[in-house]
């Protein structure tokens, strides 16, 4: 990948000229770490919104924000750093936004963690569909970057690992009959990954929609017990 973990050199520049002549925080930096984190990711949600992966520096950022641009700087070793930190954090407000009773029956939790993945939760700025949208891009710059995909890897793994875990329950609670947990996990995940990737690339809005229609008939449908 052509950015290195200290991001171009111009912004290397633009980095160095910013700090602080002490290495110390600067005003702005008072704020609490993690909120001022939070502002800068939210930030970046709006530029990469706008300018792309490709053509996005961290200026373009810092214009999309109240506070200085220093404080990217203090924070981030440059683009590929904040990038980094960027895609970890899509992928914790996600996998931390299924909410399922504890008591949930089998069906009602396998159906919640497949409508949160096509549909999403509720952000108070930038919808599901543009945070997909940005979660995509970079999603197709990880063919060409083994830090990014690794990240996506345990991602993939981990959303395949929950509807495994879901289907388990429900074979040994009986309320599903005995299937391959795993292959079962694997398709799920895999159609919706395609639903979202048909979406946001060829514009069919409608994909989400028919493929939580089609599971529901074609797959889920093979869980329910004959007996």
């Amino acid at each position: 990948m052509s950015e290195s973990s200290s991001g171009s050199a111009d912004e290397s520049a633009e980095s160095a000229s910013e700090r602080s002549s002490s290495g110390e925080p600067t005003a702005d930096d008072v704020v609490s770490s993690k909120d001022t984190k939070e502002v800068i990711m939210e930030a970046t949600f709006r530029a990469l919104s706008k300018h792309g992966y490709k053509d996005l520096r961290m200026r373009d950022i810092g214009e999309e924000m109240d506070l200085t641009r220093q404080v990217i700087h203090y924070h981030f070793d440059g683009k590929y750093d904040l990038m980094s930190s960027f895609l970890e954090h899509i992928i914790d407000q996600y996998e931390g936004s299924v909410v399922v009773d504890h008591d949930a029956d089998p069906w009602t939790e396998l159906r919640a963690r497949v409508d949160q993945c096509l549909f999403g939760p509720e952000f108070e700025e930038f919808g599901h569909w543009d945070r997909m949208k940005v979660y995509h891009e970079l999603y197709t710059q990880a063919q060409n970057d083994g830090q990014h995909r690794e990240v996506f890897n345990d991602h993939y793994e981990r959303i395949r690992g929950s509807i495994v875990e879901v289907v388990e329950e429900g074979i040994e609670e009986g309320v599903f009959r005995d299937v391959d947990a795993e292959r079962m996990g694997q398709l799920v995940t895999d159609v919706i990954h395609a639903a979202r990737g048909r979406r946001i690339s060829l514009g069919h809005e409608d994909a989400p929609e028919e493929a939580r229609q089609a599971m529901d008939e074609f797959i889920l449908e093979s869980l329910e017990r004959t007996e």
